[in-house]
């Protein structure tokens, strides 16, 4: 069954309807609202009913990022929305199942209570890890920006105690790569020096130099823009060292990684060609305006 993403028939014979309850954290990339989706299409080939029930989208409503384009879809991306979309899981339901023509016999059952300006830690729920290697809401937090590093030979933090939230390199001195990340002036974040020794995954086991992000304003910090940021000042700092991670990635064997994850190869390519942040910022606008746009016929909250 590993080789599936989509429920096979015989998955779901027998079954009066389907209840997915899953707790998404707020980006793109990650992979339980895909495959929430696949369980809506296979539910609608079975002709079995879905139930979705709602869960807080962790970090809040704001929505920053290209959309992904057509042709850029895998398995951290199949619809054109941006990599933090600000919504929740039972309204993602209700956007891929109309918006994106799936069409299965869906029921969201709304939450209580929950505001879309809340973070996790505002409804009184204690955090449970959706995932080992998102230990807790400063991963979350973080995430819609440093998972790009997913799409280079740079450690995301995986096999630390802090994934996402530690970025680093063997060939980085710590010290000088922080004070170039606080020297752009960044909304919300402060970049402190570190050196740290992933336990396993890139580097693992060699002392990596690098930065710890501390988000201290979440309301003004730009998560997706900060993890732009962070990459191309790596890029900066040794063009030769620097590189992209090859496929395969997720499933996907011939595109690159960094592409599936940013949703198009536009991303990588302005990092390239030394486009300046405010400019790839920029060219966000438009999408970011569209899906605002798009969405709202399915916000529930």
């Amino acid at each position: 069954y590993s080789e599936t993403r989509e429920p096979l028939p015989a998955m779901l014979d027998g079954l009066d309807a389907l209840v997915i309850d899953l707790q998404d954290v707020g980006t793109r990339i990650y992979t339980y609202i895909y495959t929430m989706a696949y369980c809506l299409i296979g539910a609608r080939k079975a002709g079995l009913p879905v139930i979705v029930c709602d869960r807080p989208n962790p970090i809040g409503g704001a929505i920053e990022g290209a959309c992904l384009q057509k042709g850029w879809e895998s398995f951290v991306g199949q619809y054109p929305i941006p990599m933090r979309h600000g919504m929740t899981i039972g309204e993602l339901a209700r956007l891929f199942n109309d918006a994106y023509g799936i069409g299965a016999d869906l029921e969201v059952v709304p939450m209580e209570g929950w505001q879309r300006s809340q973070y996790a830690d505002e409804t009184g729920l204690p955090w449970v890890m959706p995932s080992p290697n998102m230990p807790t809401l400063d991963s979350a937090i973080v995430y819609p920006g440093t998972v790009l590093f997913e799409g280079t030979l740079l450690s995301e933090g995986r096999g630390t105690t802090r994934p996402f939230e530690l970025v680093g390199a063997p060939w980085i001195d710590a010290e000088r790569f922080a004070d170039a990340l606080n020297a752009l002036g960044l909304p919300g974040a402060y970049f402190r020096p570190a050196g740290f020794e992933p336990t396993f995954q890139k580097h693992a086991k060699q002392p990596c130099g690098g930065c710890q992000i501390h988000v201290t304003d979440r309301e003004t910090f730009q998560p997706v823009a900060t993890g732009v940021a962070l990459i191309d000042t790596f890029r900066r700092f040794d063009v030769e060292r620097f590189a992209w991670r090859q496929p395969p990635y997720e499933y996907e064997h011939e595109l690159m990684p960094i592409d599936i994850l940013a949703g198009a190869d536009t991303l990588r390519r302005q990092i390239e060609s030394g486009v300046p942040l405010a400019e790839i910022v920029d060219s966000w606008r438009d999408d970011e305006a569209s899906f605002a746009r798009i969405r709202a016929p399915y916000l529930l909250y």
